[in-house]
């Protein structure tokens, strides 16, 4: 069902992302939030703080993800993005665009008020901002008694102007410009303060309703065209459909001990392998490819999604022909081959089939036959990989497990009111909470002085900083967690290895017997062990071989 927003302006409507629905809710309303970029950076780990030059420019999370994040996904000449699995990539940077156009919407009002009531008066703008600042580098800093320093700073400029207003030092007209030159800054204060707070409120409601599970449209009006020469437009939207696109990529990369990029690290493995021997009564067997068993195996899984046991089915099943790359596990980027094997970001299927077939002792990209299922609202990716060798006449299949738990608990947190614990006035000893006004006066000088150059990010960046994303990103796997804390998702993950196995298994041995293969001497019993293995399945850090 499509969700359309009553609000003024054009709009990208998004449908329903089906079992990814929570994950990717959670990651957009990172775009909508307040708070210090240092402390969202503490409960990611992952990434960076960019300190700038002036802590009174400093963003905040939902200014600094969101800039990020455009940058990174919709930058020109960028680095490939590694596929997230179970996430909307492309609703997530619609809801940064949405965001960060209501703030610039803020930042214009913001603009109008801070020329008119600062800038025209800048000498009493300027010693009103140097408290501030100096307020804001003591609380930067920890410094002790930061408070009661910034407030004698916020003293002193009040007392100055109330000097000028009754003992200007000069007449005439100097003297009245001299009069209201610490005033008009404190109207401008009056009024930007209501447009901030204004803003707040709306910022917070999305944040709310987004983590609540509550639909909220993404309005993108910079991507709709007016016109056939509306040019930015148009390229706003292409590259969004690139996105799209991109998230679609059959070519991955594994990155030794971390795993595949984007799916998780490999937590467990299930070997098949034999020599091959004609069926009893043949001198000879039919000869074959290893893309012919693979493609029987892949019409083995896509039928886990039936079953004669009423609503045992696996849904969502996922069946993928992927090509793996090798890269180091300190990486910071990732590549794509550009040859004519390529179609945009996908590898065409005539090269996929290829590369399966070859002989991979000699090294290069891999072939991987991949089952993935999306379980828990997109907060567990469980992906199994089947490779099929064939090296000296042996036949060697290998079933992976992996998987990808859900991001970090950040990003399902809810705005929560601003509370301080103080003393009690009569019983000091013991001490009561108050509840603080959402916007206070160093956050509305804040927005004030950035919104000027909101027009000019670059600039805005040196000034205040920003965040730096993790490399190589994915917008997945950069904040994922470990499945293993949570007994459903395990459980998940260990069931579902057995019917995959099962699956691969019967493939197998049906397609032995049909290429006149002695199947029953060998591979059957080689089955058995494997199907008890199974059963008492664990994760372990394979990736790392280690059985620990």
């Amino acid at each position: 069902m499509t969700t359309l927003d009553m609000t003024p302006g054009a709009q990208i409507p998004r449908t329903d992302a089906g079992p990814q629905t929570a994950v990717t809710q959670a990651l957009s309303s990172a775009a909508y939030r307040d708070g210090k970029v240092k402390d969202f950076v503490a409960a990611v780990e992952d990434a960076k703080h960019k300190k700038g030059h002036f802590a009174l420019f400093e963003p905040n999370v939902g200014e600094a993800f969101s800039k990020a994040l455009i940058s990174r996904a919709l930058g020109g000449d960028r680095k490939p993005l590694v596929p997230a699995f179970g996430v909307d990539t492309r609703q997530v940077v619609e809801h940064c665009l949405a965001a960060e156009e209501l703030r610039n919407a803020r930042d214009r009002q913001l603009s109008t008020v801070t020329v008119l009531t600062g800038l025209l008066f800048l000498p009493g703008t300027l010693i009103w901002l140097g408290a501030f600042q100096l307020r804001a580098w003591l609380k930067r800093d920890n410094t002790r008694g930061a408070d009661a320093y910034g407030a004698l700073a916020l003293i002193a400029a009040a007392a100055l102007a109330v000097l000028l207003v009754f003992r200007p030092p000069a007449a005439g007209f100097l003297g009245i410009y001299l009069r209201i030159t610490m005033l008009a800054p404190v109207i401008g204060w009056y009024l930007a303060r209501r447009i901030v707070e204004r803003s707040a409120v709306d910022l917070r409601t999305r944040w709310q309703d987004l983590v609540g599970g509550s639909a909220v449209a993404a309005t993108v009006a910079k991507a709709v065209p007016r016109d056939d020469l509306d040019k930015k437009a148009n390229e706003l939207r292409d590259k969004l459909g690139r996105l799209d696109a991109e998230q679609e990529t059959n070519v991955h990369h594994y990155a030794g001990p971390k795993g595949i990029l984007g799916a998780g690290r490999r937590w467990g493995e299930w070997r098949l392998a034999d020599t091959l021997h004609p069926a009893e009564g043949h001198v000879d067997f039919r000869a074959f490819h290893p893309w012919d068993l693979v493609r029987r195996i892949s019409a083995h899984l896509k039928g886990l999604g039936v079953s004669h046991v009423a609503n045992s089915g696996i849904p969502n099943v996922n069946i993928k022909q992927w090509v793996v790359f090798d890269v180091s596990e300190t990486a910071d980027e990732i590549s794509r081959p550009g040859s004519a094997d390529m179609d945009g970001d996908r590898m065409r299927d005539f090269a996929v089939q290829s590369i399966a077939d070859k002989q991979t002792f000699p090294g290069g990209p891999r072939h991987y036959l991949a089952t993935q299922f999306i379980t828990h609202d997109g907060k567990l990716i469980i992906t199994f990989t089947v490779t099929v060798t064939l090296l000296a006449n042996v036949l060697s299949i290998s079933v992976a497990g992996y998987a990808l738990g859900p991001v970090k608990g950040v990003f399902f947190d809810k705005p929560k009111d601003k509370e301080k614990s103080v003393a009690k006035t009569v019983k000091f000893w013991e001490e009561r909470t108050v509840k603080l006004p959402l916007i206070d006066n160093d956050e509305v000088v804040r927005q004030a002085v950035r919104a000027p150059f909101h027009r000019m990010p670059g600039l805005l960046g040196w000034l205040g900083g920003g965040l730096g994303l993790p490399e190589p990103f994915g917008l997945r796997h950069a904040w994922v967690g470990t499945a293993w804390n949570n007994r459903s998702m395990v459980d998940n993950a260990l069931n579902a290895s057995v019917p995959v196995l099962n699956a691969v298994h019967s493939a197998t041995l049906e397609f032995l017997q049909e290429h006149d293969l002695d199947a029953d001497r060998f591979f059957k019993n080689r089955t058995s062990i494997i199907k008890s293995e199974a059963q008492g399945s664990r994760p372990y850090k394979v990736d790392e071989f280690n059985a620990g």
